[in-house]
């Protein structure tokens, strides 16, 4: 086994457990606009970080260049309320939960205040996976290394026009989504990643919430174009819908093996570079690589550098023995948590879920190519016989998410009201 997939494995596996608890975490991105159609004043937000902190038992986890609080940290319940790149957009990212309820009741009370604090200055969260005045905003990132790095690798597609990526590196400041995390186990985190990585038609279909104005693309999903066509785009394995099931953990690994590495900390310094493949890593004799200030430097590849790796696959296996499930748009306030439910009850019924997806229907009428049916289901139109296909598939997958979250006897079925009424089921 090369030594990029022996790295790749510890990172990986070394927290999945045999027979984990199921807990659920949730993290919701939000964009803050001002409610006059102007850029987001981004003072007022920095000001609202400030009063969090003497409003909740919040410790100040994390500041900005200037001293200006960037992560706020409840101590007991693990939740962080952070800026996600840039100062426009709001992360909650919640500590793990045993159910949904839990989540929705501390996010209700962060909301309160929060709303109630942004409407002083006109200002307030929306449910929508691109900020609404994207292309009014500065969209720079919080002053603070990690979110400076990205947005500077991003911007390096300005220098490869043979490439054809699209013309939006500044894209992190302003797209927005809800990911939910679920606990595995060694023995279903691959059949977790397949199965899910089949349903993305309708996850495309459900969820879709980020039409972009800036560009002519046949799409509800931007999200997914400024992913793919950008800098993290560039080897495919590296973002987005897999581009196959795996037959086992070798078959996963050597797909991750084929992700990106294009940044590396020397001395408490990040540096960012060209991306390299992580299994060509090792082998690269020196990288040049840049420094945040511009400087160019060379620097040498060490097995430590893949301590920070991180792809972006749409059913990302994480560090801490979850799948993340990463494909889903901000959602309207008002079906905040049906996304979470939808993964929840689907991942209980797993099994239920697997054989069904062996004779799906869906699949004999559209094949299996889960990049491109993820595409073509987020289209801005249907075909009437696309539209009754995706609409049966969905009523399916719905059916069996709910007979998931029955299972679990927590109640947790009323967040899928606004899926079935939408569905007319």
């Amino acid at each position: 086994m090369s030594r990029s997939i022996d790295l790749l494995k510890h990172r990986y596996l070394k927290n999945i457990k045999e027979n984990p608890e199921l807990f659920v975490g949730i993290e919701l991105e939000y964009p803050v606009v001002n409610l006059e159609g102007d850029a987001t004043d981004v003072e007022v937000i920095k000001y609202l970080f400030r009063y969090l902190v003497s409003s909740f038992d919040f410790t100040v986890e994390k500041v900005d260049d200037f001293g200006n609080p960037i992560q706020l940290v409840d101590p007991i319940s693990q939740d962080a309320i952070l800026f996600e790149v840039s100062y426009t957009t709001i992360e909650f990212a919640f500590g793990k939960a045993e159910t949904i309820q839990e989540v929705e009741n501390r996010f209700n009370n962060y909301m309160d205040v929060i709303q109630r604090k942004l409407g002083e200055s006109n200002h307030a969260i929306v449910g929508c996976g691109i900020h609404p005045n994207w292309d009014k905003n500065e969209n720079c990132p919080v002053t603070y290394p990690r979110y400076q790095m990205l947005m500077d690798y991003l911007n390096l597609s300005r220098n490869l026009i043979e490439l054809d990526l699209h013309h939006f590196p500044e894209y992190g400041a302003f797209i927005c989504g809800s990911q939910v995390q679920l606990d595995v186990s060694k023995s279903n985190y691959l059949r977790v990643i397949n199965a899910f990585t089949q349903i993305e038609a309708v996850k495309a279909y459900l969820f879709a919430n980020s039409e972009f104005s800036g560009a002519d693309w046949d799409t509800k999903i931007a999200r997914d174009i400024f992913w793919e066509e950008s800098m993290h785009g560039i080897y495919p394995e590296n973002v987005g819908v897999n581009a196959r099931l795996f037959d086992d953990e070798d078959d996963f690994f050597d797909y991750l093996d084929h992700s990106a590495i294009f940044t590396a900390e020397r001395d408490g310094q990040t540096y960012y570079f060209y991306p390299i493949q992580a299994r060509d890593y090792l082998a690269t004799s020196e990288i040049q690589a840049y420094a945040l200030n511009g400087d160019e430097i060379l620097i040498y590849p060490q097995e430590k550098d893949f301590e920070t790796h991180r792809s972006y696959q749409y059913q990302d296996l994480t560090t801490r023995g979850t799948v993340e499930f990463r494909s889903v748009c901000t959602q309207p306030l008002d079906r905040t948590f049906a996304s979470a439910a939808f993964h929840l009850g689907l991942l209980v019924n797993l099994n239920k879920l697997v054989a069904y997806l062996e004779t799906a229907p869906f699949f004999k009428k559209f094949d299996c190519d889960y990049k491109f049916l993820r595409r073509q289901f987020s289209k801005k139109k249907l075909t009437d016989e696309e539209e009754t296909t995706i609409i049966e598939f969905s009523k399916d997958l719905l059916i069996l998410s709910e007979e998931g979250l029955e299972m679990r006897n927590k109640q947790e079925m009323i967040y899928l009201e606004p899926l079935k009424k939408e569905l007319g089921l």
